[in-house]
């Protein structure tokens, strides 16, 4: 009886310490506020002029009062618990939330820069919401079929080629993942949600240059890049997929840094895909992933923004961090 109650006495320190070490890790987060003089104030409100929301992950909304396009749409975040119990799908609630705080209504496309979940799971649900195009890799078509969304309102994106959407013209180009170990893989037949995480492969990667009359802005929504691929795209502003940055290696660094944001002659760099969107719940305000989740998953954020004001020092590139879910003029000061 002795040795049944020393290891129940086990068991339950190992569950104190583990509910423990939990709690740390959901409160051990950089503080944005120590930052707020990087980030970029909200946008005056003009009529023709474009603003930007950053709404977590690499999901963005661009309108200009006459036109809305988003990238990815991901409002669900569902948590390391549902993850690990094996399926998940989109969160209605959370995505008609989250589109209501965003004021989304109607959008011309829906863009999703690859097909893991946290990018492509929501977007066909978005994209009906909206009445929008969904345009992406096959695979973010074959999430797109699995989700009942009608074929008229599915495209699969053709790199390099122009698209017009009211004042803007989008262009997708080739990218890659940043390199993790979560790359790779298609989608080949349509996936019907609840699905496995992994059952969400990456498909085709991709960067979205976005043009607005003299304006430019680059959405990248991975630390990855395709060498050669931006050779001849010039932008103002980078949107730069900045999760775990800082433990890639000086090489992949430099490399991402040169083809993605000198390469293209930017001269704002705002890092986007930081935040913690497993144990953030949607519609809480956004934060940066904890210390140690970080280090598994996205990379130090403080080690991220000291990395990023480095190579901006060296190249003369301002390093601005967005406003959560509020309206942007990303180009404020440049022109």
């Amino acid at each position: 009886m002795k040795w049944l109650k020393r290891i129940s006495g086990g068991l339950a320190a190992l569950i104190v310490l583990a509910i423990g070490v939990g709690v740390w890790m959901y409160h051990d987060r950089p503080s944005l506020q120590y930052y707020s003089g990087m980030q970029i104030a909200p946008a005056r409100i003009s009529p023709g002029k474009v603003q930007v929301k950053f709404l977590g992950v690499a999901t963005l909304l661009m309108e200009d009062g006459e036109t809305a396009i988003l990238t990815d749409g991901f409002f669900s975040r569902p948590s390391i618990p549902q993850m690990l119990s094996g399926k998940i799908a989109p969160d209605i609630a959370a995505i008609d939330a989250g589109m209501k705080r965003a004021d989304i209504r109607k959008l011309s496309a829906v863009i999703t820069v690859h097909s893991h979940y946290d990018h492509a799971m929501d977007a066909p649900e978005v994209a009906r919401r909206a009445g929008a195009l969904l345009i992406g890799s096959e695979s973010t078509a074959n999430i797109g079929r699995g989700w009942g969304l009608p074929e008229a309102q599915i495209k699969v994106a053709v790199p390099g080629a122009p698209m017009r959407f009211g004042r803007f013209t989008i262009t997708i180009l080739p990218s890659r993942h940043a390199p993790t170990g979560f790359t790779g893989g298609e989608i080949t037949s349509p996936l019907k949600p609840p699905a496995g995480v992994t059952d969400y492969r990456e498909g085709a990667s991709y960067a979205v240059l976005v043009q607005h009359g003299k304006q430019t802005l680059l959405i990248n929504g991975s630390a990855g890049f395709e060498p050669g691929a931006l050779k001849d795209v010039r932008a103002d502003v980078v949107m730069l997929g900045a999760g775990g940055l800082g433990k890639f290696g000086a090489a992949h660094e430099n490399a991402y840094w040169n083809e993605v944001v000198k390469g293209t002659g930017a001269l704002r760099v705002i890092p986007i895909h930081w935040d913690d969107f497993m144990t953030v719940a949607a519609g809480e305000p956004m934060a940066p992933a904890s210390t140690l989740m970080a280090k598994l998953l996205l990379g130090d954020f403080d080690g991220m923004v000291r990395l990023l004001k480095h190579y901006g020092e060296t190249d003369h590139v301002e390093i601005r961090l967005p406003l959560d879910g509020q309206a942007m003029d990303v180009w404020e000061g440049l022109n």
